[in-house]
């Protein structure tokens, strides 16, 4: 599976980490299953205006590339981009991006949900909230 994985400080969307190209493009594809994580207004019973992430980049880009081989030996796709934001992500914006292609959809969706189940207990990204 080919993998692309980035942490940025930059916004998602806007041309950046959605859409994009034709599904299967290079052949083979005929599902492409996407994810975007935005953060919402309370964390914990709370109301907040954002939140705060931070990650040793290298570790955690590493150990998501990691995850994501490992899930396709139990859920073959051909591809997989994710985009993991950190900084302060103001609530309504994504805090991450998950596209994954596959031959067929149940691949893609079973790879993308395990996939950020074991991103949140096993990659090195921190949340904090910001209050209001």
């Amino acid at each position: 599976m080919e993998t692309e994985v980035e942490i940025t400080g930059e916004r998602i969307g806007g041309g950046r980490g959605t859409g994009g190209g034709g599904v299967g493009a290079g052949g083979g594809a005929g599902a492409r299953v996407e994810f975007v994580g935005v953060v919402r207004g309370t964390e914990g019973g709370r109301a907040i205006s954002a939140l705060r992430y931070e990650a040793y980049r290298p570790m955690a880009e590493n150990q998501m590339r990691k995850i994501l081989l490992e899930l396709n030996r139990s859920h073959p796709c051909l591809r997989a981009r994710v985009i993991h934001r950190i900084g302060v992500v103001p609530v309504g914006e994504a805090a991450i991006h998950v596209s994954v292609e596959a031959v067929h959809r149940a691949e893609a969706f079973a790879l993308v949900s395990v996939f950020m189940d074991r991103l949140k207990e096993d990659v090195p990204i921190w949340k904090a909230a910001v209050l209001g």
